[in-house]
């Protein structure tokens, strides 16, 4: 997958309509993925001597695969964000030096925990991007929405591989819940306050105030912020909880044949 060129004509504020607001929200989730990936690929691939299962292996193997290929064409996105003026370089200096800090300080199993709990986030912004035709529409620019669309197709794919592999080494639940609440917190304060740099940075948005004031507005009624999104990431509190519990077995087949059609090549159906 190369996306490159589908980037070539990308504008400042990319969301539809020229959001301001939702254009810096999805320039800092990007900044994040690709060092936030390598994270996840380092913490499973720490244990992965000790999977004895064939199955999970595979499994295990195929999540490195696809996590490497998000990296890869993150960055290529972030590069043309940050000729755009966006902070990704810094905000992806800060993801390095932070998942250094966590290898550093926690134990194999809390790294784990930590990765099987951003897969779930992942997960469900996948499910509300695959579903909700107003979350797909709210990417206003074809190429970072056929990015986007790929990627969320492959998350759904995997995303029960870290939880598995955690599992697996005897990871116990009240880690599994406790490293989730911190996930909460950090995804939180983090995406609002490089959100927040990210504006003060951008010109515009210092010269049309009511238009940021308009995308805040417009941010509070979409499909990622709704109850329902809410709803499922909270899911991941309860007890004896497994990501396949949410089966999107068909989700996935049904997007698969859209966007790769029956010859395997990227098709032109992402705005449908």
């Amino acid at each position: 997958m190369e996306f490159d060129a589908s980037l070539e004509d990308l504008p400042k504020h990319f969301a539809i309509d020229g959001d301001i607001v939702t254009s810096h929200v999805l320039a800092v989730l990007s900044s994040v993925f690709p060092d936030g990936e390598d994270y996840f690929v380092r913490s499973v691939e720490a244990v992965r001597d000790r999977i004895q299962d064939p199955a999970l292996g595979e499994d295990v193997d195929g999540f490195i695969g696809q996590e490497s290929m998000h990296g890869r064409e993150h960055r290529a996105l972030n590069e043309r964000l940050a000729e755009l003026g966006y902070p990704t370089r810094a905000i992806g200096t800060y993801v390095q030096k932070l998942t250094a800090f966590r290898e550093r300080f926690q134990s194999e199993k809390a790294n784990l925990a930590v990765t099987a709990a951003l897969e779930h986030y992942t997960a469900t912004l996948a499910e509300t991007l695959l579903t909700d035709p107003e979350a797909r529409a709210e990417i206003g620019h074809d190429g970072v929405r056929y990015l986007l669309m790929w990627h969320a197709l492959e998350e759904s794919e995997h995303k029960a591989v870290a939880f598995d592999v955690y599992k697996r080494v005897g990871g116990s639940e009240r880690l599994r819940v406790a490293m989730m609440w911190v996930v909460h917190l950090n995804f939180l304060l983090e995406t609002s306050i490089w959100a927040l740099i990210s504006l003060a940075m951008d010109p515009a948005a210092r010269r049309h105030p009511l238009r940021v004031l308009r995308g805040l507005g417009r941010m509070r009624r979409s499909p990622f912020f709704s109850m329902r999104a809410a709803r499922q990431l909270f899911q991941y509190h309860r007890r004896g909880f497994h990501p396949n519990d949410r089966d999107t077995t068909e989700l996935i087949a049904v997007w698969r044949a859209k966007l790769f059609g029956s010859d395997g090549t990227l098709t032109d159906l992402l705005a449908s």
